[in-house]
């Protein structure tokens, strides 16, 4: 853990402390952690000190007839009112910190956290006075997958998702933010106070930017509340991560937020809200090949988590070889099961655009040796979701 408060060096580390945050209540969780280690640390020092005492002058060599201290109402009313008094001076001002940590009110901005398997959905939903932005975009981790993946000598001691095909070959050297940076981070503006609501559509995961402070699990049906307040001039890039385990993709789902000031971040919700607002691009692919390459990145961002890298399979269906990628007939029910989803599998008509559909069917289509030749442009999916 750093030690500094500006958490975005993640090269500054410490094993001797936690992180004493960024934000203000983060910053006095860190002082209430120290202050109670130091109060434990007497007393176990305190304790030992009196049992390493006890065993030198009353071992039997010296004190064949041990002492007795039966009915001694001065020392047992020593040893219950001092513990008592130990845990009130602890208790207090804890229980002030996590007030603290449950007051999210007057917020001025509100933002929608939800926990999607393995991706993260922000929305923003109230802004000072404007109480509809209706912003909302999912955030994917931007690791490479041949980083995330490490090659194994055995193929049979992992059924999927462990680069067999590269068995005994070195793993990739890993980014200085490995596992960490995504496509699309959370946006947040400093010297406001920003309210989290945080929820899950699926699975139970947890919510959690060590330096801001608090930590909330993301809950199907339940919706927690946490908040942030980061102090201008601290503007920066800090990281989290689900900290509940909440499956295979459980280490691949990292919080990305971008801290800029107040008038940056108004441009960025201004240029955001136009783009959501915008027709969606409809520009037709050139040829196959242009389709596929903006179909392997669309892929591999949303896909080989569950399907593989090499379309191998795993949770979601193998495509390699399959009759469902390599007969025309499926087509139709191919971009329907990306449009409004499939069993467990969740739609992705909220999380990408018909261009990036129809890049992502042609791809699966035409890659791991399927060779179908279908070209799918966007209009096909806009017409599909338009039925």
């Amino acid at each position: 853990m750093a030690t500094t408060a500006n958490a975005s060096d993640w090269a500054t580390r410490s094993d001797l402390d936690l992180r004493p945050g960024v934000t203000q209540v983060s910053q006095e969780v860190h002082d209430l952690h120290t202050t109670i280690l130091w109060i434990v640390t007497a007393i176990g020092l305190l304790v030992f000190g009196l049992i390493l005492v006890a065993m030198i002058r009353h071992r039997r060599s010296r004190r064949p007839n041990p002492s007795t201290f039966h009915e001694n109402i001065v020392l047992e009313l020593l040893w219950t009112i001092v513990p008592f008094i130990i845990l009130i001076a602890m208790a207090v001002p804890a229980t002030l910190v996590l007030f603290q940590l449950e007051d999210s009110s007057g917020s001025e901005l509100t933002v929608k956290v939800t926990g999607s398997r393995w991706k993260w959905n922000y929305e923003y939903l109230t802004y000072k006075d404007d109480n509809q932005v209706n912003l909302s975009f999912y955030s994917n981790i931007a690791t490479p997958v041949e980083q995330r993946e490490t090659p194994v000598f055995s193929a049979g001691l992992f059924p999927y998702g462990t680069a067999s095909d590269r068995g005994g070959q070195p793993a990739p050297k890993k980014d200085h933010n490995y596992n960490l940076e995504v496509d699309k981070p959370l946006v947040l503006p400093s010297g406001i106070k920003v309210r989290f609501l945080i929820t899950s559509d699926d699975v139970i995961h947890s919510f959690w930017v060590p330096d801001f402070g608090g930590k909330k699990d993301a809950i199907p049906g339940y919706v927690n509340e946490m908040w942030a307040k980061i102090p201008e001039g601290k503007e920066d890039t800090y990281y989290g991560q689900c900290t509940e385990l909440c499956g295979k993709g459980h280490a691949f789902m990292p919080i990305e937020v971008k801290v800029v000031s107040q008038d940056k971040f108004d441009t960025w919700l201004a240029d955001e809200k136009a783009k959501a607002a915008a027709a969606p691009d409809l520009t037709p692919f050139a040829d196959l090949k242009e389709a596929m390459d903006a179909g392997e990145g669309v892929y591999k961002a949303n896909c080989a988590l569950c399907h593989g890298n090499n379309g191998e399979g795993g949770i979601g269906l193998k495509f390699a070889g399959s009759e469902f990628m390599t007969d025309a007939k499926h087509l139709p029910e191919h971009i329907d099961t990306l449009i409004n989803g499939r069993n467990a599998m969740p739609s992705f008509k909220a999380q990408l655009s018909p261009r990036d559909i129809a890049a992502v069917v042609t791809y699966e289509r035409n890659a791991f040796g399927n060779d179908s030749g279908d070209l799918v442009q966007p209009a096909d999916v806009n017409d599909h979701e338009s039925q």
